[in-house]
């Protein structure tokens, strides 16, 4: 019987040293030795396409236990959560996740039936209760940048978060001033530049505003 450690945080995420220190911090308190492996992935949690985890899920067998420290670290995405769970428990692995106490306690040594059902009812209630959290808040995040987008196309800002700069604006303030000292006319230093008639008069406008700052 082997004992494995999963995290993961998502790419613009810095810290996963925390995740991976609380579970050996519990392994530690427990007497457990992760002896499978601990294993982390640097990527979203929309789906379960992940190098690390697809290892642990094609290598661990039954009577295995996965370790988690949260929900949100195995996925985010409610359905695809609970078939995970439900495949490891059709292979005879379970899966323990620190956020979740009930998922710690072994009702089969239950001897009491009906406090065994109940107990497992409870823990699935909170297990389908955890997911739904998870998938919250990736939709609310999914949420925020979309406004965030429009917000910025609004602003005239869209530039700095879906493509690069087409100059910077040093440069084009450089090439501007050869249109308010009259070498060249506006148009043609649009064409010059190799902008569309919306980006150079929101450089120019950019430009304007910070001369009168």
């Amino acid at each position: 019987m082997a004992f494995y450690g999963y995290h993961r945080v998502s790419t613009k995420e810095q810290y996963e040293d925390r995740g991976l220190f609380e579970l050996e911090e519990f392994c530690k308190g427990k007497n457990i030795t992760l002896s499978g492996g601990v294993f982390c992935d640097k990527q979203t949690g929309k789906n379960f396409n992940r190098p690390e985890y697809q290892f642990i899920r094609n290598r661990i067998q039954p009577g295995d236990t996965l370790i988690v420290t949260e929900m949100d670290r195995l996925g985010r995405n409610r359905s695809e959560i609970l078939k995970e769970l439900q495949f490891f428990k059709d292979r005879g692995v379970y899966v323990l996740i620190l956020e979740i106490p009930t998922t710690q306690q072994d009702f089969s040594l239950m001897e009491n039936s009906m406090a065994r059902m109940m107990m497992e009812t409870i823990n699935n209630m909170l297990i389908e209760m955890y997911a739904v959290f998870a998938q919250v808040e990736i939709e609310k995040k999914e949420k925020r940048q979309k406004e965030g987008i429009a917000a910025k196309k609004l602003r005239g800002e869209w530039d700095d978060y879906g493509r690069p700069l087409a100059m910077e604006a040093a440069a084009f303030a450089s090439a501007y001033t050869k249109v308010e000292n009259g070498e060249i006319t506006a148009t043609a230093l649009r064409r010059e530049l190799g902008l569309s008639h919306s980006t150079y008069y929101r450089y120019r406008a950019e430009y304007l505003k910070s001369t009168q700052q």
